[in-house]
C-alpha cells in the first residue's frame, strides 16, 4: 500500500514537507521556546496574512508576497518595542490585527473568484508544490548552517542576553537575523497546518522534548524526531477518516505530548518508590 502511494506526486511532496517542517521547525521552535516568544511568533503567523492577501490582488505567489510581509512585520516588531516606549505585546497586538485585516481587505479586492483561504488557515500539505519544496529545503539548509556555525552565540542570546553583551557579541544584529528567520520559518509551513495552528509545530514538539532534556542541542534534536512522528501519524490519520491533514498532524503531536507526560508521572512515582525502598 505504502508503494502505491509513493506512486502519487502530491503524497511524495507532503511527505518531504513533512520532513522539512519538522526540521525547520524543530531548530527556529526550539529558540522561540528557549526565549519565550510564543506570543511573538503567534503576531508574525497572524500578521503574515496580510501578506497572502497582497499576494492574490498583486498576482504573485501568496507564500512570497507573505514571506516578505512576515519578515517585515518581525522586524518591525523587533525595532518599535527596542526603540520605542510602546509596550512589546502592544506592538504584536496591532500588527497581528493590522496583518489579518489587510489580508481579509485585498482578498475581497481581488477580482474574480475569491481564492480558498481554508488551506492557509488550516493547512493543506497535500497541495504543497515542487517550489514549496524547494523553498522550505533551502531555509532548511541555512537554518541548519547558522545554528551549526553561530551555536554558542545563539545559545549565549537565548538564555542571556546582558552576558551576551559583555563578550562582545553583536546581540542587536543577531536578534534581527533571528527574527527574520523565525518569520520566515512560520511562514514557509504555514500550507503545512495553517495559520492558526502553525504556532503549535513550533511549541509541542519542544515542549515535548523539555519533558527528558533540558539541554538546548538535545531539544532541537529530539523536537525535529518527534516533528517527523507527528507528521508522519497526522498523513495516515488524514488520509484514514478523510480530514484536514493540519489539524490530523497537530492531534497526533498532542496525543505524543499526552503519552510522554503520562510516561513521565509514571516514571516519576516509581522512582519515588524505589527512593522510599
Amino acid at each position: 500500500m505504502i508503494s502505491e502511494l509513493l506512486e502519487y506526486k502530491f503524497i511524495v511532496n507532503s511527505l518531504l514537507a513533512g520532513i522539512l517542517a519538522s526540521i525547520s521547525c524543530g531548530i527556529i521552535g526550539t529558540y522561540i521556546v528557549t526565549r519565550r516568544m510564543v506570543f511573538l511568533s503567534g503576531g508574525i503567523t497572524h500578521s503574515s496574512f496580510g501578506g497572502i492577501g497582497i499576494g492574490y490582488f498583486l498576482g504573485f505567489n501568496p507564500i512570497i508576497s507573505a514571506a516578505i510581509f512576515g519578515v517585515f512585520s518581525a522586524l518591525g516588531i523587533e525595532f518599535i518595542s527596542k526603540r520605542s516606549d510602546i509596550r512589546e505585546d502592544s506592538v504584536i497586538g496591532i500588527l497581528w490585527s493590522f496583518g489579518m485585516a489587510i489580508g481579509i481587505m485585498f482578498i475581497f479586492l481581488t477580482p474574480g473568484y475569491a481564492p480558498n483561504l481554508m488551506s492557509y488557515l488550516f493547512g493543506s500539505i497535500l497541495t504543497v508544490s515542487t517550489f514549496d519544496i524547494l523553498l522550505m529545503l533551502g531555509l532548511s539548509i541555512v537554518l541548519i548552517l547558522v545554528f551549526t556555525f553561530f551555536y554558542r552565540i545563539i545559545l549565549f542570546i537565548s538564555y542571556d542576553q546582558e552576558f551576551a553583551r559583555t563578550h562582545k557579541i553583536a546581540v542587536s544584529l543577531i536578534n534581527y537575523i533571528l527574527i527574520g528567520l523565525v518569520a520566515l520559518t512560520i511562514v514557509l509551513n504555514i500550507k503545512v497546518v495553517g495559520i492558526i495552528l502553525v504556532i503549535s509545530l513550533l511549541t509541542i514538539p519542544q515542549s515535548i522534548a523539555n519533558l527528558f532534556t533540558k539541554n538546548f542541542r538535545n531539544i532541537i534534536i529530539v523536537s525535529i524526531v518527534i516533528g517527523l512522528i507527528g507528521a508522519f501519524m497526522g498523513l495516515v490519520i488524514s488520509y484514514k477518516i478523510n480530514i484536514p491533514s493540519g489539524a490530523s498532524i497537530i492531534f497526533s503531536l498532542v496525543m505524543i505530548f499526552l503519552i510522554a507526560k503520562l510516561f513521565q508521572i509514571i516514571k516519576g512515582k516509581i522512582n519515588l518508590k524505589k527512593q522510599k525502598i
